[in-house]
């Protein structure tokens, strides 16, 4: 499909899935008992593109609501691991383009990101997904990320099965001379 099929009048997550640089992609995350857990869009250093983040969803899968909060350019704790959930959205385009943004999330954590800056929060009422659709407002630079902490309930015990979703585009950087 050419990008001539779609021009920048439609919705922007249309355009850039025509031009093949849409992507989407989700993890699961068990915490509570105390533990926190994380999901984001991390943009390596060397990756030579710009992340915009287009839209989130948080679901939570257990009977008790628990909050989260977005992060942008997080230091994290735990364990991170590599989303294997994640695609183009343009599943019509051969070769498939790989995105050079890594979707990164860690269950199980001992504490909140360590640094970077928390800029809203939302609640995550029980059986439940939450949406964010951002429009691409978000735009994180190579070394830059974009996070959902997702906060264990103060009074419970219990575990809590969620998930967290993406869908973001990649525009290669170019030097402010030349925008």
């Amino acid at each position: 499909m050419s990008s001539s099929y779609c021009e920048p009048s439609c919705a922007m997550s249309l355009y850039k899935s025509t031009q093949g640089k849409y992507f989407v992609g989700g993890s699961l995350e068990e915490f509570g008992r105390g533990k926190y857990a994380w999901a984001g869009l991390f943009n390596p250093t060397n990756s030579g593109v710009l992340l915009y983040v287009n839209v989130f969803t948080v679901t939570n899968l257990s009977e008790i609501p628990f909050s989260v909060q977005v992060w942008l350019n997080a230091t994290t704790s735990g364990t991170a691991k590599l989303s294997d959930m994640q695609n183009p959205s343009n599943t019509a385009l051969c070769p498939l383009p790989k995105p050079k943004v890594q979707f990164l999330y860690a269950e199980n954590v001992d504490t909140e990101p360590l640094g970077g800056k928390p800029i809203y929060g939302r609640r995550c009422p029980a059986d439940t997904t939450i949406v964010a659709e951002e429009d691409g407002k978000f735009i994180c630079p190579p070394g830059g990320s974009f996070l959902i902490n997702c906060i264990p309930p103060e009074k419970s015990s219990d575990k809590i099965n969620g998930s967290v979703a993406f869908g973001w585009w990649e525009e290669p950087c170019r030097p402010i001379a030349d925008r």
